[in-house]
């Protein structure tokens, strides 16, 4: 319940934003509805443990203020038992927000990506590095995509192609294309410039080239570069799962370009599931708050706004993990260690002295 409520205010909000655009190249209010229905597993990946927390929390306070929860301790509930009852829905959750996070949000928001592009909201693409080998040995090919058009096909694709001696050899520039599933890129309205360099017998003659141009219809053009590297250079980082992290960092690695802000948004989503079962164990010292002690509702509070410094912490760490160079593994593990370190501390103080 805790999740619909937040789930129906961002709808709301995501609405009316996108109300601005109402009117403009063909969108209308209904493809600005289907664009915050879309949204709504992304947000639900992000409140799911917020929610999870003031959920746990509520039920807790209520089974403390009818001294229900009282009743459970005489009849033989420990702290460690009731801990691992609230850890068992604490790894439902975690699972649960896994297979939103993972596949759910990725395609909704892959299509939601895809109807802003199809009304003219096509989005800014990227530069792509790429190694290549042939008879006269490796070279380096670049390639920049200037954006997307439908979200499926590419628009203004440049390739740059350099020779062993890093000289550019021949430049590719298409006006769409697709990358089939074999990674050959499918050009369409194709022009090719090649520069042809050679050198004179003589010694210490200058270096002489010829400049080739070719327009074709349509080109097939080999690369390493496959449909899965294309797609997680040119969508948001939102768009992509766990495994396109994994798969686009090798690319980074392997091309020697910098990763940390993908590894860092890797182990993100690979911890932040099992910030449901720090929620959870944040929200279990409630359950030994009796109302007659005064206060209760004031420590609820409480109990949301250290939920949320939790999730403030984690956007923080990985802006600050990527500025400051910090090892991605631990900028990810930190805030979630931290406050799991907190809410047993505060549970065993409650139980020992409370």
């Amino acid at each position: 319940f805790i999740a619909a409520a937040f789930l129906s205010l961002f709808f709301f909000i995501d609405f009316v934003d996108e109300l601005g655009d109402v009117g403009k190249r063909g969108y209308t209010a209904l493809d600005a509805a289907g664009y915050g229905l879309l949204e709504i597993p992304g947000h639900l990946y992000e409140l799911a443990p917020i929610a999870v927390l003031i959920g746990t929390i509520y039920a807790l306070a209520r089974m403390a203020q009818s001294s229900e929860f009282t009743i459970l301790r005489t009849g033989g509930l420990g702290p460690g038992r009731a801990l691992s009852l609230l850890a068992t829905l604490g790894v439902f959750f975690a699972l649960l927000t896994f297979v939103v996070g993972d596949y759910v949000a990725p395609y909704s928001e892959q299509r939601g990506t895809e109807l802003r592009a199809t009304f003219g909201g096509g989005r800014v693409g990227a530069w792509l590095k790429d190694r290549q080998t042939d008879s006269e040995g490796e070279h380096n090919v670049a390639v920049n995509v200037s954006s997307t058009g439908n979200g499926v096909d590419l628009e203004g694709i440049r390739i740059f192609e350099f020779g062993g001696d890093g000289a550019l050899t021949r430049r590719i520039s298409a006006a769409t294309g697709k990358v089939d599933s074999d990674g050959r890129w499918q050009l369409r309205d194709v022009k090719v410039t090649g520069w042809n360099a050679g050198t004179t017998a003589e010694p210490g003659d200058a270096r002489s080239a010829s400049v080739t141009e070719e327009n074709l219809p349509a080109l097939t053009w080999a690369s390493g570069l496959s449909s899965q590297v294309v797609a997680a250079a040119v969508l948001p980082l939102s768009t992509m799962s766990t495994v396109d992290l994994w798969r686009y960092i090798g690319h980074l690695s392997a091309n020697e370009q910098a990763a940390q802000r993908h590894e860092i948004q890797f182990w993100k989503r690979a911890f932040y599931p099992f910030a449901c079962l720090v929620m959870v164990a944040l929200a279990l010292p409630f359950a030994y708050l009796h109302a007659r002690a005064g206060g209760i509702s004031l420590k609820i509070f409480g109990g949301i706004l250290l939920g949320i410094s939790f999730v403030l912490l984690n956007n923080v760490a990985a802006h600050l993990g990527v500025l400051r160079g910090w090892t991605p593994w631990l900028t990810a593990l930190v805030p979630s260690g931290l406050y799991l370190m907190m809410s047993l501390a505060a549970f065993a103080w409650l139980v020992r002295f409370r």
